[in-house]
C-alpha cells in the first residue's frame, strides 16, 4: 500500500470528475446548478457536483427506458452480460487506487479500509453476480400430462438504484451485480455527500461495453433527484439502503405513482448478546469494539446494543474499553488509521447531541466523545448502564457510540433484544450450543451471527426485519428481486 505522503502527492494530482453519467457521456446539469463536496477530514471544498433535478432524471429514465426496449442488453447473451460484467469488475480493480481515494476524500473513512475492503468489495459484487447470470434456471410445474407450464424470469425493466453515504461504492455495487446480471437498465443515485466513486464508474462502465442508457449517474439532493425517481411513471423498481424515514417515504411515492417495486434496507439497532459461559472474552471484547467503531460507527448493522450478563458486565466493559483504543481517530490518509472523520460537521453535531443525551438519561460516559479541532471526528465512546428505553438505545445514532445494557438471564436478553422498531442484524457469544439455537430462533433479525460480529460474503442475503427494511442484498435471492416472475401454460393436444 501506498504510505501516507502517496497518498497526499496523489490526492494533489487528481482530476475530480463532478458531472453526472447520463447516455454515455458525463454531463451538467440542465440548470447548471451545482452542489458542494467538502472533506470531512479537513473542511476543504473537493469540487462542485451537479446538482441533477426532474428534467435530469427525465432524460436519465426516456434513455433507460430505450436501452431497455432495444434490446442491446436485455435481450443480450448471458455469456455477453457476463463477460461484461466480469470486464467492469476487472476495470474496477484496475482503479482501486483512485477510487479508494475518491472514497476517502469523500466520506472521511479511513484509507486502508478503502483500499482494501471497499473496492474489492465493490468488484466482487459484480464479479459474483456476472459468474450467477447462466446459473440460474426456471422452473417446470408438476402440473397434468396434457400441460407443460414453466416458471421464467425476465428483467424487470427501469431500476433506480438509491445508496447512502457510508459505503458509497460497495453498495452501489450491491445493487448493480444482480440489477444489470438480470438485464435491466440502472440509474444509480449516489447520496449528495458522497458522489465521487458513482461518477467514476460511469466512464468504467463505458469501457467495460455497457451500451448507452443502461448505466447512468444521476447526482443531487435525494429531495430532488431521488424524489424524482420515486415518482416516476416509468421506473419500474427502487432498490434503496439508507434511512428507514426515507424508506417510508419511497413506498408511499411508489402507491402513490405506478406501484414500482421498493426493496429497502434501511436503518438497525443492533443487539450483541454476550452471555456469562463465553469462552473468549478478549475475542469477544475486540469484535464488540469493531462491530461497533468500524467505518466510525456509520454503518447500519453496527453492534451499537451491547447486552451482556450482569455477573460479568464490568469486566467485560473493561475490556471493551481497551479494545476501543484501537479505534482513536486518525487522518484518513494516514495508513495507521482505524478510524476517520464522520461524514461532515452536521452529522458529527448530531452524534455528539445524542452521547449528552445519553448521560441526561442517566447512563455513564465511560470514554469518548468529542475531538476538538479541524474536521467531524468523534471517538469511540461508550455510554455504560443504559436502560432499553432511553432514546440512545432506542433510536439510530449512525456514530461510535456504543450503550452497554446489563441482562439477568436468557429470557430478558431476548426480551431487550427484540424490544427494538428495528431487525437488521443480532449477535450472540455463547459456549452451550443448546442456548446457542435456542436464542438465534427467537432473534428478530435478518442475520443473526453467533461468536463472531458481521462475518459473511456474497453466498447469504443481506436485510433486516420490521422497520429494517423487506429488501435484501447479495446472494441469488437478490437477482430474483429484479425481475418479474412469468407463468406460461401450454395446453397440448392429445
Amino acid at each position: 500500500m501506498k504510505t501516507q505522503e502517496q497518498w497526499i502527492e496523489l490526492k494533489n494530482s487528481l482530476v475530480i470528475e463532478h458531472r453526472s453519467y447520463i447516455n454515455g457521456e458525463y454531463c451538467d446539469a440542465q440548470s447548471g446548478q451545482t452542489l458542494a463536496v467538502i472533506n470531512p477530514a479537513t473542511d476543504e471544498k473537493l469540487t462542485d457536483i451537479a446538482r441533477c433535478q426532474s428534467e435530469d432524471v427525465d432524460l436519465a429514465v426516456k434513455y433507460a427506458r430505450q436501452a431497455f426496449q432495444s434490446g442491446e442488453w436485455s435481450s443480450s447473451a448471458p455469456s455477453h452480460r457476463k463477460a461484461v460484467l466480469y470486464k467492469f469488475a476487472d476495470l474496477i480493480d484496475q482503479h482501486r487506487e483512485t477510487l479508494a481515494l475518491l472514497e476517502t476524500l469523500d466520506t472521511g473513512k479511513p484509507i486502508s479500509h478503502s483500499v482494501s475492503t471497499d473496492v474489492p468489495g465493490a468488484a466482487n459484487s459484480l464479479r459474483w453476480y456476472a459468474e450467477a447470470i447462466d446459473k440460474v434456471y426456471g422452473e417446470v410445474a408438476p402440473t397434468e400430462k396434457d400441460v407443460h407450464a414453466f416458471i421464467s424470469h425476465q428483467a424487470i425493466g427501469v431500476v433506480a438504484a438509491v445508496v447512502p453515504w457510508n459505503f458509497p461504492l460497495w453498495l452501489a455495487c450491491w445493487k448493480l451485480g444482480p440489477a444489470l446480471a438480470a438485464g435491466n437498465s440502472v440509474i444509480l443515485k449516489p447520496s449528495e455527500k458522497s458522489s465521487l466513486t458513482a461518477i467514476y464508474l460511469g466512464q468504467l462502465a463505458e469501457q467495460a461495453g455497457l451500451a448507452k442508457g443502461v448505466f447512468q449517474v444521476v447526482t443531487g439532493f435525494g429531495h430532488e433527484a431521488g424524489d424524482a425517481l420515486a415518482k416516476h411513471h416509468d421506473v419500474d423498481c427502487i432498490a434503496f439502503t439508507g434511512s428507514t424515514r426515507i424508506a417510508g417515504q419511497l413506498m408511499i411515492r411508489s402507491g402513490e405513482t405506478n406501484l414500482k417495486r421498493v426493496f429497502a434496507e434501511a436503518g438497525g439497532k443492533n443487539a450483541n448478546i454476550v452471555f456469562e459461559d463465553c469462552d473468549d472474552l478478549d475475542r469477544a471484547a475486540a469484535e464488540t469494539a469493531a462491530g461497533c467503531f468500524y467505518n466510525q460507527g456509520e454503518v447500519c448493522v453496527a453492534a451499537t446494543r451491547l447486552l451482556v450478563h450482569e455477573s460479568i458486565k464490568d469486566r467485560f466493559v473493561d475490556k471493551v474499553i481497551s479494545a476501543a483504543q484501537a479505534f482513536m481517530p486518525k487522518d484518513p490518509l494516514d495508513t495507521s488509521s482505524s478510524m476517520g472523520a464522520l461524514i461532515d460537521q452536521e452529522h458529527k453535531a448530531k452524534v455528539l447531541e445524542y452521547i449528552l443525551l445519553g448521560q441526561a438519561e442517566g447512563a455513564t460516559l465511560r470514554c469518548g466523545g468529542d475531538v476538538q479541532g479541524q474536521g467531524a471526528f468523534v471517538e469511540p465512546t461508550i455510554l455504560d448502564n443504559v436502560d432499553n428505553k432511553m432514546k440512545v438505545a432506542q433510536e439510530e445514532i449512525f456514530g461510535p457510540v456504543l450503550c452497554v445494557i446489563p441482562f439477568k438471564d436468557e429470557a430478558q436478553a431476548i426480551e431487550i433484544a427484540n424490544d427494538s422498531q428495528y431487525g437488521l442484524g443480532a449477535a450472540l457469544w455463547s459456549s452451550n450450543i443448546n442456548r446457542v439455537h435456542r436464542v438465534a430462533k427467537q432473534l428478530q433479525a435478518g442475520s443473526v451471527w453467533v461468536n463472531n460480529y458481521n462475518e459473511g460474503d456474497m453466498t447469504v442475503p443481506f436485510g433486516g426485519f420490521k422497520m429494517s427494511g423487506n429488501g435484501r442484498d447479495k446472494s441469488l435471492h437478490a437477482i430474483e428481486k429484479f425481475t418479474e416472475t412469468k407463468t406460461t401454460w401450454i395446453r397440448l393436444h392429445p
